[in-house]
């Protein structure tokens, strides 16, 4: 259904072919299992028309290549991809042109638009949280408070507005929450236990209070998760902290006006749920 060309562009951006595959004749399929009935009727079946799509805000740009497969999947081969996944753009920017059946377009459409503008909101949504915090060396990373079935798109949008991903999958490392450390009756506890099963693999523990972080870093941890600790809190862990080989993220309680101020503290990452489950989509549209 996709083209050699376009298969090689998507997988050397890091995303999987068959999941696009699945995911774009899953959309198709929803949209019109029995066709486009009001262009059956309006519209010749051999028509040809030209068209464009295009931004009406600025934002930064992601998608394009699963807008492109919308497109081959209908049958559409002549077009070009104008601006690549990861470029800011102004409103009025020609993102894809394409030539081919006007059925055929319209049949794509609606299904190119909706991933486009919510993939092209996240990353103009991370970019914006990226800018905040330029100048520290904090990174902003994502979290898995994704759409079920859209995790790997969604989280290639947030590396193309700048961020970081966490993990994929709760097979990418260990991260113990306080349900977690409750069940397993302490942080030190659940930390062991996470060692025992699974040597060697990257452990990151949530708490929320510094005597918890003490005991978090005593058990050589790899990664504290700073739960809902405010500015002052956050420096003091920072403080605590600074002569041992862990990181630290901060998590709640975050938002672009304060980005800045809890980057400054010292965190290695902000974590930001945000980015997926909140972001706004980018205004794209397609014109004849």
């Amino acid at each position: 259904m996709i083209s050699p060309s376009l298969v090689k562009k998507i997988e050397e951006a890091g995303l999987d072919i068959d999941l696009v595959n699945h995911r774009v004749a899953q959309a198709l399929a929803e949209d019109a299992h029995a066709g486009d009935l009001t262009s059956k009727a309006t519209i010749a079946e051999d028509q040809i028309s030209k068209a464009r799509f295009t931004t009406r805000k600025s934002g930064v740009v992601a998608g394009t290549l699963i807008a492109a497969a919308v497109l081959e999947h209908c049958g559409i081969t002549n077009y070009e991809i104008q601006t690549s996944d990861g470029t800011a753009v102004n409103a009025g920017q020609v993102l894809i042109t394409v030539e081919g059946n006007t059925r055929a377009i319209l049949l794509a459409e609606r299904t190119a638009l909706n991933f486009m503008s919510h993939l092209s909101g996240i990353s103009t949504f991370t970019a914006q949280w990226v800018k905040e915090v330029s100048g520290t060396h904090a990174q902003v990373r994502d979290t898995r408070k994704t759409t079920p079935g859209l995790r790997e798109l969604e989280k290639y949008a947030v590396r193309m507005g700048g961020g970081t991903n966490h993990r994929m999958t709760l097979t990418d490392g260990a991260l113990i929450k306080d349900n977690h450390i409750a069940a397993a009756g302490s942080v030190t506890e659940a930390i062991t236990r996470v060692k025992r099963e699974f040597p060697g693999v990257e452990i990151e523990v949530e708490v929320d209070s510094l005597e918890q972080l003490k005991e978090a870093l005593n058990t050589g941890v790899d990664i504290v998760l700073l739960d809902n600790m405010g500015i002052e809190e956050t420096k003091a862990a920072v403080e605590i902290s600074k002569n041992s080989k862990a990181k630290l993220e901060s998590s709640g309680g975050l938002k672009l006006e304060n980005a800045a101020a809890y980057a400054s503290t010292g965190v290695d990452y902000l974590a930001v749920g945000a980015l997926t489950h909140s972001a706004p989509v980018l205004d794209i549209g397609l014109d004849f």
